[in-house]
């Protein structure tokens, strides 16, 4: 993991943790926020009728998936399931095109904004799930450059003692070496 992931992944998952314990302790006030947005979805998407619950069936996901990310426990799908509760939420609690007021207008279309480029930066965690991979090729190319040409290592060093002095050996694995040292 790169410095940077040591530091990113347990600051979105502390975000997430403390926003959904915060809804879990009281969650009936974003499920007043979050009810005309579940009314329009429920026309086109079979859920339950009970808003609350709903609402804090996301904050455990929320708290779950923030703790998972921020111990780095399967953290592409905690970014994941992250991303996947954050949209509803943003879409429920600041539709900015219906707000009348200038100012709540521009205070919505703020957090709006604010919960997009999160909805990025989890996006960029799950993007990187090839991450493991490309450590375990440098890994292997780097054990094999390092078996391959390093004269101190044994099974070269059994292959000089075979082959006396000559300048290209074959060493037991099978593979062709130049001898440097003479």
């Amino acid at each position: 993991m790169t410095p940077l992931q040591l530091l990113s992944r347990p600051l979105l998952g502390v975000f997430f943790v403390n926003a959904g314990v915060g809804t879990l302790s009281r969650p009936e006030p974003p499920a007043e926020l979050a009810a005309p947005f579940l009314e329009r979805l429920r026309e086109k998407v079979p859920l339950p009728g009970d808003d609350v619950t709903l609402v804090r069936v996301n904050a455990a996901v929320q708290v779950v998936a923030g703790a998972l990310l921020a111990t780095g426990r399967v953290p592409r799908t905690a970014a994941l399931a992250l991303a996947g509760s954050l949209l509803p939420t943003t879409l429920a609690g600041h539709p900015f095109w219906e707000q009348d007021d200038p100012g709540q207008r521009a205070a919505h279309r703020i957090h709006f904004g604010k919960n997009t480029a999160i909805v990025g930066g989890l996006l960029a965690v799950v993007g990187d799930a090839d991450h493991h991979a490309r450590v375990r090729a440098l890994r292997a190319r780097a054990k094999k450059h390092r078996t391959r040409h390093c004269p101190a290592h044994p099974r070269h060093a059994a292959a000089r003692r075979t082959s006396g002095t000559a300048r290209a050996a074959r060493c037991p694995a099978g593979r062709v070496r130049t001898d440097r040292s003479g």
